[in-house]
C-alpha cells in the first residue's frame, strides 16, 4: 500500500470482513449505554468509517511515523477481518469480532505533521474537514500531540495519541476528547532513579543536555527532580533545537563542566546525533571526579537504537514496552508485524497499533462513534491491582503487550510498567539491541492528578463538534 505524500491525504480500504473463525475473545466490559444524539461531527452514514492517521513522515522522528503508519494499517486489517487477528485474539475485555466497528468497515486517510505543530494541526484539520475522520490518532512528538488534541478537541473529534511523552499531554494541556496510551516523563523518572542510584551511586554531577519543546521540558524536570532526590548534583541545563543535526557546540562544554554524568533530554534522530557525537567526543571513556563516566537516555526505543549502533551499549533508559517481552499480547502482535513487514514493531508501533483498536473498542461498546460516546465507554469504575487511591479509577484492560493496564478517569492517562533498558554489549541482530533491566510496576509509577508536574489544566467537557 502506497504512503501518502507530504501535505496530502489518502483514503485507503482495507477489503475482507470475515469474523476471524476460531478466536476466542473475552467477554466485553460491562458498560451502561446512553441515549447518544445521532448529531455529531462526521458521524458515518455508508458503510464505512473514516480515522485519520497523522504521524511525522518527514522530519527528525520520520523512523517512528513510519512505524506508526505499519502499525495502523495492520490494525485496521484486523479490525475488518484479515490477517490472523493479532491482539484481537489475546485483548480483554474486548466487544470487537474483527468484522468492522459497528457494522462499518473501517477505511483510513493519512498526514505528515513533519514534526511541526502547525503542520500537524493542518493535517488532522484537512483529514476531518475535507475527509471525514471521525477520530485522529498518531504523532511522534508532545509538541505535536498538545496542538492537535487542542483542534481536536475544538472541533468535536476524538484525539487518540500516539507517541508522546510530556507530561503536559496529560497535565496541564489535557482534553476531554484525548486520550494517552504512552507513559509520560514522570513515570520515566520514577522508574529509572532506582536503578541509577544502583549503579552510579548518589555522588554524581549531572549535566542535562535537552530538546527545547514541551517534551523535553517536563524530561528535564522529571529526571532533575528525581535524581537531585537521591543525591545528585545538577551542573547545567542547556536546551538544543529540534532537529539541530551537529550537537558539538552543546557537547563540548560537558568536557570541562566537572560533571560526570551526561543526561540527553533527546528522542528520534536528535538523540542519534547527540548520543554518537558524545561518543565520538569520548565521553564514554572519560574518568571524572573519580568515576567512569555515564551517559543516560532516559526515552529509549529500539529505532534510536539501530540508528546510534554500538553508541548505546551499555546506555541506561526507560521504554513503554519491547518486542521481546513474553506476554501473549506482545508475542501475537510481534508475529502479525513480522509477517507482514518482516521486521519487529517499535513502541510506537505497538502504541499506535493499541490505540486503534482501544477506540474501535470503545465505538463498539458504546454503540457510537459519537465523541461523548466514546469517552464515556473510557471512563468506568474498575481500578489496577495493588493501588490504593481515589484516583484509580477508569476502564482497565489487559492482553495488549503491557500487562494489566487502567485508563484514568480523571486525566485519560494510562498506567501500567515501566520498561528500565540497556543497550545490549553483545546483540545478536540489529533487532535485539536493548534488555530489559527492569519491569516497574504501576504502583511505583503511579502519581495524583493534582500532582504539582501536571497541574494548572482541566479536562473540561467532550465535545461532540454540532
Amino acid at each position: 500500500m502506497s504512503i501518502s505524500k507530504t501535505g496530502t491525504s489518502r483514503r485507503t480500504i482495507l477489503k475482507g470482513g470475515a469474523i476471524l473463525g476460531g478466536t476466542a475473545l473475552a467477554a466485553p466490559h460491562l458498560f451502561i449505554r446512553r441515549a447518544y444524539a445521532a448529531d455529531y461531527l462526521n458521524a458515518p452514514t455508508g458503510s464505512t468509517v473514516t480515522f485519520g492517521f497523522n504521524v511525522p513522515q518527514t522530519g527528525p522522528y520520520a523512523d517512528e511515523g513510519a512505524d506508526e503508519l505499519r502499525a495502523y494499517q495492520l490494525a485496521v486489517e484486523h479490525l475488518n477481518g484479515e490477517g490472523d487477528g493479532g491482539m484481537l485474539n489475546t485483548m480483554k475485555p474486548t466487544a470487537l469480532k474483527g468484522n468492522g466497528v459497528l457494522g462499518k468497515k473501517v477505511e483510513f486517510v493519512t498526514g505528515d505533521t513533519q514534526t511541526k505543530s502547525d503542520a500537524a494541526r493542518a493535517s488532522a484539520k484537512r483529514m476531518i474537514e475535507k475527509d471525514g475522520a471521525v477520530m485522529i490518532t498518531g504523532g511522534s512528538s508532545s509538541g505535536v500531540a498538545v496542538a492537535v488534541q487542542s483542534l481536536c478537541q475544538e472541533m468535536g473529534v476524538i484525539f487518540m495519541a500516539g507517541l508522546t511523552h510530556s507530561n503536559d499531554t496529560t497535565g496541564k494541556d489535557k482534553r476531554a476528547n484525548g486520550f494517552r496510551h504512552f507513559f509520560d516523563a514522570y513515570m520515566s523518572a520514577a522508574a529509572l532513579a532506582p536503578v541509577l542510584k544502583s549503579e552510579y551511586g548518589t555522588d554524581r554531577k549531572a549535566y542535562h543536555l535537552t530538546a527545547d519543546y514541551t517534551w523535553g521540558w517536563t524530561q528535564e524536570e522529571s529526571i532533575k527532580a528525581a535524581t537531585e532526590n537521591m543525591g545528585w548534583e545538577t551542573v547545567a541545563t542547556v536546551r538544543t533545537p529540534l532537529g539541530a543535526g551537529d550537537f558539538s557546540q552543546y557537547i563540548t562544554p560537558v568536557l570541562n563542566s566537572g560533571a560526570d554524568v551526561l543526561i540527553l533530554n533527546h528522542y528520534g534522530k536528535d538523540m542519534v546525533n547527540s548520543l554518537t557525537q558524545a561518543v565520538q567526543f569520548g565521553l564514554r571513556d572519560k574518568q571524572v571526579n573519580g568515576k567512569q563516566f555515564e551517559m543516560v537516555v532516559p526515552l529509549y526505543s529500539e529505532l534510536m537504537a539501530q540508528g546510534a549502533g554500538e553508541n548505546v551499549k551499555g546506555i541506561l533508559g526507560s521504554a513503554n514496552w519491547d518486542w521481546k517481552l513474553q506476554n501473549a499480547g506482545t508475542q501475537a502482535f510481534v508475529k502479525s508485524f513480522g509477517q507482514k513487514y518482516g521486521q519487529p514493531p517499535s513502541q510506537a508501533a505497538q502504541t499506535c497499533y493499541v490505540q486503534a483498536l482501544l477506540y474501535a473498542d470503545a465505538a463498539e461498546r458504546a454503540g457510537s462513534f459519537a465523541p461523548c460516546a466514546i469517552v464515556d465507554a473510557f471512563q468506568g469504575s474498575d481500578s489496577l491491582d495493588g493501588i490504593d487511591s481515589a484516583s484509580n479509577k477508569g476502564f482497565v484492560f489487559d492482553g495488549m503487550g503491557n500487562g494489566q493496564t487502567l485508563y484514568r478517569a480523571a486525566d485519560h492517562q494510562c498506567f501500567k510498567p515501566v520498561l528500565v533498558v540497556r543497550g545490549k554489549e553483545s546483540p545478536k541482530d540489529k533487532y535485539d539491541l536493548l534488555e530489559v533491566v527492569d519491569e516497574v510496576p504501576a504502583k511505583d509509577v503511579w502519581y495524583e492528578p493534582d500532582n504539582p508536574m501536571f497541574a494548572g489544566g482541566e479536562l473540561g467537557e467532550c465535545n461532540n463538534g454540532v
